[in-house]
């Protein structure tokens, strides 16, 4: 897997939500973002600062009308639903669905465009900088990618590009940690590799069992065992 990073830096008056975080300097936002087609996607948004700057936050967090994805100083047309899973003196954790998204100038849906399957991006918002961070399965259309997000700018947004790497430190807060079992984990870790996950498959269950030097059954089990940990931690972070 590949990730492609870059900035966004923006001047006042493009995006509100973007000058609400200039304007309280202790707000940071982390944001995962999952969009499967430009018409739909999902966000779990980490909000942490100071208690007052927290408490100001909250009308706008909430708001379901407030586009915080926008480059362009445009607002998209969606059916936004929004949900407070945590709240305390320190953070805010948050998950919204968009559907039904009809001119939207963002970075997943006008980049989605240009990758099949969908991808995973993670942003982090600090002041006026949104530093984005995109999972890709190869970098073959980022170019095209970038192209068409940077075309999408508002003449008072800046870019900076970072890099184009091996995708590594995905550890995003959000997404939990699982400890799984040496064993599980090298397996699970191999097969990641070598493409197991990918679609069609790139190794065989045969073909990783004879890399590990162990028995087909065993390698399968200690696949299902892994990916079913995962999934649980998964499911059981929404309730």
């Amino acid at each position: 897997m590949r990730e492609f990073q870059f900035s966004l830096v923006y001047d006042e008056g493009v995006n509100d939500y973007v000058d609400f975080l200039r304007d309280h300097g202790t707000l940071r936002s982390e944001a995962l973002v999952s969009c499967l087609d430009p018409n739909e996607f999902w966000r779990l948004e980490l909000v942490t600062g100071d208690h007052d700057a927290l408490a100001a936050a909250d009308p706008l967090l909430e708001d379901e009308t407030v586009d915080r994805e926008s480059i362009s100083g445009r607002n998209s047309q969606a059916d936004r639903h929004h949900s407070v899973l945590e709240s305390d003196a320190s953070h805010r954790i948050l998950y919204t669905h968009a559907t039904e998204i009809q001119y939207h100038d963002a970075v997943p849906t006008v980049a989605t465009q240009y990758l099949d399957g969908g991808a995973l991006f993670e942003v982090v918002r600090e002041g006026a900088m949104a530093t984005w961070r995109v999972l890709v399965r190869d970098d073959e259309r980022v170019g095209m990618m970038y192209d068409a997000v940077t075309g999408r700018l508002a003449d008072a947004v800046s870019v900076e590009f970072d890099s184009v790497e091996q995708a590594e430190r995905w550890h995003n807060p959000l997404a939990g940690q699982v400890s799984l079992p040496e064993e599980q984990r090298e397996t699970l870790e191999l097969a990641v590799e070598r493409g197991y996950f990918e679609e069609p498959r790139a190794v065989s269950v045969d073909e990783l069992a004879s890399e590990l030097g162990v028995a087909r059954s065993t390698a399968s089990y200690r696949l299902r065992r892994a990916t079913a940990a995962l999934t649980e931690a998964y499911v059981d972070g929404w309730y």
